[in-house]
């Protein structure tokens, strides 16, 4: 199962290390270990003020609680950085991420456990990609990707 990063501290802990794969618009980078747990007084806070009192709340979400009885397992964490400046329409960044994801679900076995953050590191030509979601934008972020996550491997 693939996580997502979503602390900005935890980004900003992956993104001091040096990339472990790079390709001509993105950068790959990891690190060993977990996301930071949260600050820990939201999920106290909310528990007081229920109004049956101290019910337990399920620490996975509700839609996988009745599929088992244990939280899923999590070793890989994904993260994105997808600036506006190297991607300035909202289609193209959502494509991006699509590709990102699928890219990493398609690899996750093979990748060691941590944290993984997904860099774009230079725009892609507006000249050889007029529409900011093409079929041809999507498979030119794919064949990067897929070899992004294959260079990360070895």
């Amino acid at each position: 199962m693939l996580g997502r990063i979503v602390r900005s501290v935890d980004f900003e802990r992956v993104l001091r290390c040096a990339p472990r794969a790079r390709t001509a618009h993105f950068a790959l980078h990891h690190l060993r270990g977990r996301p930071t747990p949260p600050a820990g007084g939201r999920a106290k806070r909310d528990r007081a003020d229920l109004s049956t009192g101290e019910a337990p709340l399920p620490e996975w979400p509700v839609d996988d609680c009745c599929a088992s009885t244990s939280p899923p397992a999590v070793r890989h964490w994904l993260g994105l950085v997808l600036p506006k400046r190297h991607a300035r329409r909202a289609v193209t960044r959502s494509l991006l991420k699509r590709q990102i994801r699928a890219a990493a679900g398609r690899g996750e076995a093979a990748l060691d456990d941590g944290l993984w953050v997904v860099r774009l590191r230079s725009p892609f030509d507006v000249r050889a990609f007029p529409s900011a979601a093409s079929a041809a934008l999507a498979a030119a972020a794919r064949e990067e990707l897929s070899t992004l996550f294959r260079q990360a491997r070895t």
